[in-house]
């Protein structure tokens, strides 16, 4: 049973006979004719009683009649959504935390009063972590730090990031004349911030003594400010620490105290809701610089 044994089934009965549904539908009638009886022995059943050449529809044609319509209904809904420029339907974002927690809320506020008919879903998740999810076709869109593979994405710039050492207030200086910290707080591997990290200490010629591995910013900045470790952060994370004036702020070398976020998705899915959330972000990125 297909969509066209449908059209054809439903002509026959709004128009009241082969004859004039053939008509309608610019086939010959012998067409008509054909495509019903292998509806029927599709279907398994009598859709009609044929007296002669008139047809009544049997019972198990008024039963079909109203899933015909139904369904039909339901195709030319589908056919229409999926070329409607206006987005709508779920959209799966992924998010770095750093970027979920201090970035998105304004931009996701705004995408939702845009587009009240796009239901918005968030998961968060380093770099690798939301890349795999959204070649797995898992996530339709996610927010992630340079460097990210070019091959099977496409990418617009988001935000750039200001990236700098935290340590407790009372910590003396950190770097090439100042200390170099035994302990590091961190994410799990593949977090691009830990990266940028090792990559200080590798600098320096050194390496810290232990890391200790954090799920959350504000209980790593709860520990760096007991003392426990020192910890690399976007400088915006800062903003909603309330603890913020215990932190001791050191910066990184130029040239490595910059990260670019990008939006990424994979290569030929793009859609309206994704050029939606991409002009948002441009839009506001535009009113910072």
């Amino acid at each position: 049973m297909d969509l066209s044994d449908l059209r054809i089934f439903r002509a026959v009965v709004r128009e009241g006979g082969v004859t004039r549904a053939a008509e309608r539908l610019h086939r010959v009638q012998s067409n008509v004719t054909t495509r019903v009886r292998q509806l029927e022995e599709d279907l398994g059943v009598g859709l009609f009683i044929r007296e002669g050449k008139r047809l009544h529809l049997a019972p198990a044609g008024r039963v079909l009649i109203d899933y015909a319509d139904q369904l039909l209904a339901l195709a030319e809904e589908a056919r229409n959504a999926v070329h409607d420029p206006r987005p709508r339907g779920l959209f799966r974002i992924g998010s770095m935390e750093s970027t979920a927690a201090v970035r998105l809320p304004a931009p996701l506020s705004e995408y939702h009063r845009r587009h009240p008919e796009v239901t918005l879903e968030l998961r968060t998740g380093n770099p690798q972590q939301l890349a795999t999810a959204i070649l797995a076709g898992e996530l339709d869109a996610a927010l992630v730090a340079e460097p990210i593979a070019d091959a099977p994405f496409e990418k617009a710039l988001a935000f750039e990031e200001e990236l700098v050492i935290v340590a407790a207030a009372d910590h003396p200086p950190i770097g090439r004349h100042g200390a170099v910290p035994r302990t590091v707080l961190t994410f799990e591997p593949g977090c691009p911030h830990r990266r940028r990290l090792e990559a200080w200490y590798g600098n320096l010629g050194a390496m810290p003594e232990r890391t200790i591995q954090m799920s959350s910013y504000l209980t790593m900045l709860g520990c760096v400010v007991a003392g426990m470790g020192i910890s690399l952060v976007p400088r915006c994370v800062l903003s909603t620490f309330p603890e913020r004036k215990r932190l001791s702020v050191h910066a990184l070398p130029p040239g490595q105290d910059r990260a670019e976020t990008v939006l990424i998705w994979r290569k030929g899915a793009n859609s309206p809701k994704i050029d939606a959330l991409s002009d948002i972000l441009k839009t506001r990125k535009r009113g910072t610089t």
